[in-house]
C-alpha cells in the first residue's frame, strides 16, 4: 500500500510539472536522439553509463509502442509464477530509473526484470558482455506509428503531434529514442545470437499461450501448462489495460489505447502508406527481422 501512495504521488508532481510546461520542454536532445524531459532526464541517462547487466537478469527492449507494457506485464507474471519473487508496480524502464533507484536495482537479487526502449549501441556493454537474455518485442511500423501518435496526444508529459508532420517526424528518426527503423537494423545483426530472442506483438496477439510458453523457455523459466495458462488469462489485452485501471489509473487509457491490429488503415493516405512500403523495402526487406514482422500480411 506505501508504495501504491508513493507511486500516485510521483504521479501527481509528474502532472503538476508537465502543466507549467511548454511542449518545447517536454522534450530534449541527447546524443542526437529525442527523449522526454520528465521521465527521462539527462542525469537517468548519465547514470546507466555505470548500471551493469548480470547474466541472470531477464531484459526486455521494445521501440516505443511495440507492446512494451503488455510484455512487462507478461514477464512479472512468469518470473513471479517461476521463482516466487514479487515485483514493484513502477515501470522498470531503465531509462525512467533516478541515479538513486539505479543504485537501488545494482544491489537486487537475481533475476532482475531490466527493460527499455534505448537503442542496442545506447545500452551498457554489460548486457552483451555478461550475455544477458534479452527479449526483443516488434511490432509492424505502420501500427506502431499510429500508437505513437495517440500516445503523444494523449500523454500530458509529451508535447502534442499533428498527424501529417507526426508521420514526417516517424519516417525521419524525429521521434522520442530515435528512428524505428535504425533501431530494426541494429537488432538485425544480432538476430541470430542464441542470447537474443525476438517476438511480435501480432504473433502474441494470434497465440499468447504459445507466446508465454516461447519466453518462459527462452528464459530458462519452467512452467506447467496451468500456468501458463492462467498467465495468458490474466494477460489478453483486455485483462491488462483492465487491470492497469488499479496499477495506473487515469494513465491506464495512456498506456492500453486499442491494441489491435490494422488500425494503421483508418490513418494513413494512401501515398503515407506507399512511402512506409518503399521505406520498408528498403531497410528491411529480406531481412530475418522482415520476414519476422510479416509485412505483407499486416501492412498490405
Amino acid at each position: 500500500m506505501a508504495n501504491n501512495l508513493a507511486i500516485e504521488e510521483r504521479r501527481q508532481q509528474v502532472m503538476a510539472q508537465a502543466q507549467s510546461m511548454t511542449d518545447e520542454e517536454k522534450v530534449f536532445r541527447h546524443k542526437g536522439i529525442l527523449y522526454p524531459t520528465i521521465m527521462s532526464p539527462i542525469e537517468n541517462l548519465e547514470a546507466l553509463r555505470t548500471l551493469e547487466a548480470r547474466q541472470e537478469d531477464v531484459v526486455l527492449v521494445a521501440y516505443p509502442k511495440c507492446g512494451f507494457n503488455w510484455m512487462v506485464g507478461v514477464l512479472r507474471k512468469v518470473m513471479t509464477a517461476a521463482t516466487g519473487k514479487t515485483f514493484l508496480m513502477a515501470p522498470p524502464h531503465l531509462e525512467f530509473l533516478s541515479p538513486d533507484i539505479q543504485k537501488a536495482l545494482a544491489q537486487e537479487a537475481s533475476p532482475r526484470l531490466m527493460a527499455t526502449h534505448l537503442h542496442p549501441d545506447e545500452m551498457h556493454p554489460s548486457f552483451r558482455e555478461k550475455k544477458a537474455k534479452i527479449l526483443v518485442m516488434w511490432r509492424n511500423p505502420k501500427d506502431t506509428l499510429v500508437s505513437f501518435y495517440h500516445f503523444m496526444n494523449k500523454n500530458p508529459v509529451l508535447p502534442n503531434a499533428e498527424w501529417d508532420k507526426f508521420f514526417s517526424d516517424f519516417m525521419s528518426g524525429e521521434v522520442l529514442y530515435g528512428s524505428y527503423f535504425d533501431h530494426a537494423e541494429a537488432w538485425e545483426k544480432l538476430f541470430n545470437d542464441p542470447t537474443v530472442k525476438m517476438i511480435t506483438f501480432e504473433d502474441m496477439k494470434e497465440d499468447l499461450a504459445r507466446g508465454i510458453r516461447e519466453v518462459s523457455q527462452f528464459f530458462g523459466f519452467s512452467l506447467t501448462d496451468e500456468q501458463i495458462q492462467t498467465i495468458s488469462g490474466q494477460s489478453t489485452f483486455g485483462a491488462m489495460k483492465e487491470a492497469a485501471n488499479n496499477t495506473h489509473g487515469k494513465f491506464s487509457s495512456v498506456v492500453f489505447r486499442k491494441g489491435e491490429v490494422g488500425d494503421w488503415k483508418n490513418h494513413f493516405s494512401e501515398a503515407q502508406s506507399q512511402q512506409m512500403d518503399e521505406e520498408f523495402n528498403k531497410r528491411l526487406a529480406g531481412t530475418k527481422l522482415g520476414a519476422l514482422l510479416k509485412y505483407d500480411t499486416y501492412c498490405k
